[in-house]
């Protein structure tokens, strides 16, 4: 947790174990725009790599594909992607004083302590500063409004992306998800062709499919049952959703609805962040 401050905000070394207890802040209404993609755009430079820190935060139910896209944004960006959910795993897997403790919460789908994930992204944040790391996409974090709070207390973040996907397809997208048992990557076996009715658009999105060398190493998370699925879904809306009104409040909140798959999502969030010119930009100076 010492890292997180000092990383931050120095001069609030002392705010965050504080703040754990009592904090309370408030901030004005601001309105937001309509379209594909709902809130601010963020103050984009020409140059984003390399001309400042940014300090971003991806929200959204789990599932969603959060890591997906904050991990594109981090090889197009430069900044750290660091997501809550990866940093509870790796702790599940290294057998710590804390697996127990975690392993009950995350199988049956409930939201892990402030203390513990503070505890975790402390470390996280401890072993980039050592590494000279700057900035953050924050996936996953905060998740209540508590938590939010105490990050604005020791930070400023610059923009809230919110991603959001009709519940039926992400249900399917989460029953499909399978991760390499050597290589660690993720993958989705699912083909969603969901047809459009009670006015929500049809949408498709084909499966994720893994090379034939992961082919037979796939396994399914412990958390990725149905009914496990269901309740993140329910603890999500009554404990995570009112962090998008928290921040909206704040004039912070960037809605963006998913469309489809990666084909069609990435190019348009691109253009909601207003880093489509920079993609292509970076993409011809690779050519």
């Amino acid at each position: 947790m010492a890292a997180l401050t000092r990383l931050l905000k120095p001069q609030f070394s002392s705010l965050l174990t504080r703040s754990l207890s009592t904090y309370t802040s408030a901030a004005p209404e601001i309105d937001s725009q309509s379209s594909n993609s709902t809130g601010p755009p963020p103050p984009i430079t020409d140059d984003p790599k390399g001309s400042r820190s940014f300090q971003w935060v991806f929200l959204g139910c789990p599932g969603v594909g959060k890591g997906t896209y904050a991990s594109r944004l981090f090889d197009l960006l430069g900044v750290p992607h660091i997501a809550t959910g990866d940093l509870v795993r790796e702790e599940l897997s290294s057998s710590g004083p804390l697996s127990p403790q975690l392993e009950e919460v995350v199988n049956q789908g409930k939201l892990v302590s402030d203390e513990i994930i503070f505890n975790l992204l402390s470390k996280r944040l401890e072993a980039g500063e050592s590494r000279g790391e700057s900035g953050f996409i924050l996936d996953g974090f905060p998740r209540t409004i508590r938590q939010a709070e105490i990050l604005d207390e020791v930070t400023e973040i610059d923009l809230v992306v919110n991603l959001k996907l009709r519940e039926d397809v992400l249900i399917e997208k989460c029953l499909g998800r399978r991760v390499c048992s050597q290589c660690g990557k993720g993958f989705n076996v699912a083909s969603i062709d969901a047809k459009a009715e009670n006015g929500l658009p049809g949408m498709n999105m084909p499966p994720l499919l893994p090379p034939p060398h992961c082919a037979s190493k796939l396994v399914t998370r412990a958390d990725d049952t149905e009914p496990v699925v269901i309740e993140r879904l329910r603890v999500y809306k009554e404990k995570s959703q009112p962090v998008e009104g928290y921040y909206r409040k704040q004039g912070k909140l960037l809605e963006f609805d998913l469309p489809g798959g990666i084909p069609e999502s990435w190019p348009k969030l691109l253009e909601a962040l207003n880093l489509e010119d920079y993609h292509h930009h970076t993409n011809s100076a690779a050519a």
